[in-house]
């Protein structure tokens, strides 16, 4: 079924919509929400959370990609479950992976930078989304792999068919031009 029929179904309060989201995307947000908390109960908490999520969301607005609108609710709500489920103990594949994107940006930028409100964060998805187009193709790919599905080093690097040493440096690479870019966008400071 096309997005914009399952948009439509949602859109009508027919119960076939969360049926139709899950057989379409039920592996792709399983899969994000258990690169994040890595347990299987708990990602399928999360996942049937975000259908329900997407079925209250949906009347208000037509998401433009479907796909990309219910994994942002997926992987928001992994998040908010793995603080809360992790308090004192950390998966460090997310942990690591958060702490490297937050290495971009120096203490003094987030701690004086309150970029909480609707308008700070739609200008910092719209310079990310231009960061990423700038990319490579491979870049592009490897970076939000690991950025944003959370994948594993080595599980991105046998998607890709490389080795887990050329991830590692791809990684590196972008990281630094990520901050470049930050830096000549006015996010943060040198």
């Amino acid at each position: 079924m096309e997005d914009i029929e399952i948009i439509d179904l949602f859109w009508n309060r027919c119960e076939d919509a969360i049926r139709e989201t899950d057989l379409k995307y039920g592996k792709l947000c399983k899969n994000i929400a258990y690169n994040i908390l890595s347990s299987v109960e708990d990602a399928e908490e999360c996942v049937n959370d975000a259908y329900l999520g997407t079925w209250n969301s949906i009347p208000d607005e037509r998401p433009g990609l479907f796909s990309a609108f219910l994994c942002r609710i997926v992987r928001n709500l992994s998040l908010k479950r793995y603080e809360y489920v992790h308090a004192q103990k950390r998966n460090p594949g997310v942990v690591t992976s958060l702490e490297e994107l937050y290495a971009c940006i120096s203490e003094n930028d987030t701690a004086n930078n309150s970029l909480g409100t609707e308008y700070e964060d739609n200008v910092l998805r719209d310079a990310i989304n231009r960061f990423l187009e700038m990319l490579h193709e491979d870049a592009r790919n490897i970076f939000i792999r690991r950025y944003w599905f959370f994948d594993p080093i080595k599980e991105i690097a046998c998607r890709y068919g490389v080795s887990v040493s050329k991830v590692d440096s791809t990684l590196v690479r972008t990281r630094k031009k990520f901050k470049q870019f930050l830096i000549k966008e006015g996010f943060c400071d040198e």
